[in-house]
């Protein structure tokens, strides 16, 4: 056991190295956005409704924390609606330029406050005036409606408009975090850091492709 970290079989280097997921993780990011093209913290964010049907949507990464993965959206939406009923959630973040992933299982907890204010302060005043247009996920007559909207909140909110009270973040706490490298002929490099809660140690273990 290193720091917290218990350790199984053959110990990791090269781009796996590294007794600390968060710091991992970032660095990973780090090198997608020299390479990727597009959208490099874009994740595919899975719930699960009231039936147990399970729902995966595109979001943006906002922040890897030293104990979490952050990203903001309508607290109004379906994704919003279902996280918070089964107060967990799992991404993926794939990167076709390095061939590379990281999964992430976990619980979920609110971000609001001053850490909500404060992202939402640094977007576009058009994307801010876009959160307070959007009844997101709901029916919409037409793009007209939206614009017309857009417009009437322009002239509420002028160039400053605050955070909306229903917009804020999500900070998902992992359980599990997954680093996946392609490798040839599909045997591919896959180490999974597992704990029991937030507050116990990790332990990692290598996978089969």
């Amino acid at each position: 056991m290193t720091d917290g970290v218990q350790v199984q079989g053959e110990a990791r280097s090269g781009i796996f190295a590294g007794e600390d997921p968060f710091v991992l993780a970032r660095s990973w990011l780090a090198e997608a956005e020299a390479s990727e093209p597009n959208d490099p913290n874009a994740i595919a964010l899975a719930s699960v409704d009231a039936s147990g049907l399970p729902n995966v949507r595109m979001v943006l990464l906002k922040e890897i924390e030293a104990a979490g993965f952050v990203f903001y959206t309508n607290h109004t939406s379906a994704k919003a609606q279902e996280i918070d009923s089964a107060g967990m959630a799992a991404f993926v973040l794939h990167w076709k330029s390095l061939r590379r992933q990281i999964r992430v299982r976990g619980t979920v907890e609110r971000v609001e406050g001053p850490l909500a204010d404060a992202y939402f302060a640094s977007r576009s005043l058009q994307s801010r005036l876009g959160a307070w247009s959007s009844q997101q996920s709901q029916p919409l007559a037409s793009r007209a409606t939206l614009m017309a909207e857009v417009a009437r909140q322009t002239l509420r909110h002028g160039t400053n408009p605050p955070r909306p009270p229903f917009w804020g973040g999500y900070r998902i706490i992992p359980l599990e975090i997954e680093f996946w490298a392609d490798g040839a002929f599909r045997l591919h490099d896959r180490f999974r850091w597992a704990r029991r809660a937030p507050e116990m140690p990790w332990q990692v273990t290598r996978l089969s492709p």
